[in-house]
């Protein structure tokens, strides 16, 4: 039996590399019909927004990935509700849906992975 795995991903998508390999982690994983779950916590939230310009930092458009994640399996996103409030977001302006979780469910997600990676 594949062991399950929850990523973790907490850097915006046009701060570096960091957001996109986390995505191609996924996207791999699903591939491997790999268990794996995703959580957007920190700047990671902001990766979930719609209409952005990656173009004008000269950085990759992440959104394409994004929505191929359940394409390849990848059904079950988290994202942090505190990091959302804390960056003034909310419900109309993500592009994707994710399950909100407070701080105590963030907690009992982890404990139900067998590995945790946070990217």
């Amino acid at each position: 039996m594949a062991k399950s795995v929850l990523l973790i991903s907490r850097h915006a998508p046009w701060a570096g590399s960091d957001a996109g390999e986390a995505l191609d982690i996924a996207l791999a994983a699903g591939a491997f019909d790999l268990p794996l779950s995703i959580l957007f916590m920190d700047d990671g939230v902001l990766q979930l927004l719609e209409q952005q310009l990656p173009r004008m930092l000269e950085q990759k458009d992440l959104s394409a990935n994004l929505q191929a994640l359940p394409m390849f399996g990848i059904e079950q996103l988290y994202v942090a509700q505190q990091c959302l409030n804390l960056r003034g977001l909310g419900d109309s302006c993500l592009a994707i849906a994710a399950e909100r979780l407070d701080d105590q469910h963030i907690q009992q997600l982890l404990r139900q992975y067998d590995y945790v990676v946070t990217l």
